[in-house]
């Protein structure tokens, strides 16, 4: 089969290969990828970015595949073969609360990832594909479909009347406007171009918030709010954004902690924090309990992810780059 084997970190280490068929084992199915998506993890983890946390030599990388069952091994009874498949990203992780076991493997970092034409998982680590999505669509949503519905649902606990703030056009922001929507909230979008911000109010922004133009955009938010703050921000700056998010939610209001695509360090009135009773808690994707409730809301409410563009297997190594240089509106795929 082919496979995108990253020799040892560092982009130019990236080799698409034949290498043996993999076979299942007691318990375990065999899945025909016909999709990858990528992540901001993925950029780094190329790089050697998660260091003694990632697997350091011939990694397949990519956290999101999905496809079709295409063999079973000794006692799998879950599925049947031709049944439609995506890959959760920390496959012990079955439900309830985080623990470093839980999370311990995971797809694209600690063990191989998606990045290629077959890929053995137990049969526990899968969850059904919507009928309504395509194998790319599908492919889109265990990582950052899965921290956004996190954010939103299963930490946030957002519903009709609250007010959400998203900050810019990537694949977690994106879907968390959707799913903020899906709730009944009112959501505040920002991002640094009149072509984005249009996009973000077609998925339903009700205030948008150019971010270059406004660079106080945490008081614009609190203006839009009628003074009172946003109840919930899902921050994926960083450090570059941090301040401002916390100048953005109310008393007593949240901010989930998803991203650091800014690379600043962060600088923000820890005073505020406090008294403002301000909770800042960390988002790391979410279990498969929580995945196949996503997945429902999905299916039910016939959501479609936002995708930018398609690369092949082929060319991975440009599909990284495209989005490490962030030039993408929600998600980039891999067709396999």
């Amino acid at each position: 089969m082919r496979a995108a084997i990253l020799e040892r970190p560092g982009l130019d280490n990236l080799r698409i290969k034949e290498v043996p068929e993999p076979a299942p084992g007691p318990g375990e199915v065999l899945v025909r990828l016909r999709a990858a998506s990528l992540n901001y993890r993925d950029t780094l983890t190329v790089v050697g970015g998660y260091g003694s946390r990632q697997k350091q030599e011939r990694l397949i990388p990519l956290a999101d595949g999905a496809g079709e069952v295409a063999a079973l091994g000794p006692g799998s009874t879950h599925w049947k073969l031709g049944d439609r498949v995506i890959g959760c990203l920390f496959p012990d992780w079955l439900g309830g609360p985080i623990t470093e076991e839980k999370i311990k493997r995971q797809l694209g970092g600690s063990v191989d990832g998606c990045a290629c034409e077959f890929r053995v998982f137990p049969e526990h680590g899968l969850v059904r594909t919507p009928e309504h999505l395509s194998d790319g669509e599908a492919a889109t949503v265990p990582c950052a479909a899965l921290t956004a519905w996190s954010a939103i649902a299963s930490q946030g606990h957002i519903g009709p009347g609250d007010t959400v703030l998203t900050q810019g056009s990537g694949g977690v922001s994106l879907f968390a406007l959707q799913f903020a929507r899906l709730a009944g909230a009112s959501v505040i979008a920002t991002s640094s171009t009149s072509g984005r911000l249009a996009r973000l109010e077609a998925l339903g922004a009700r205030h948008l918030i150019n971010y270059r133009g406004e660079p106080q955009w945490g008081r614009a938010a609190r203006t839009l709010t009628a003074g009172r703050g946003v109840d919930h921000v899902v921050e994926v700056g960083g450090g570059g954004t941090l301040e401002q998010s916390i100048r953005a939610v109310r008393v007593g209001g949240t901010i989930s902690m998803i991203g650091v695509l800014s690379q600043a360090k962060p600088e923000f009135n820890l005073a505020l924090v406090v008294m403002q009773n301000i909770r800042l808690q960390g988002v790391t994707v979410g279990s498969r309990d929580q995945f196949e409730h996503m997945v429902s809301a999905i299916a039910t409410h016939q959501l479609r992810p936002v995708i930018d563009r398609s690369f092949p297997l082929s060319e991975l190594r440009q599909a990284i780059e495209y989005v490490a240089a962030g030039r993408h509106i929600g998600k980039v795929c891999i067709e396999i």
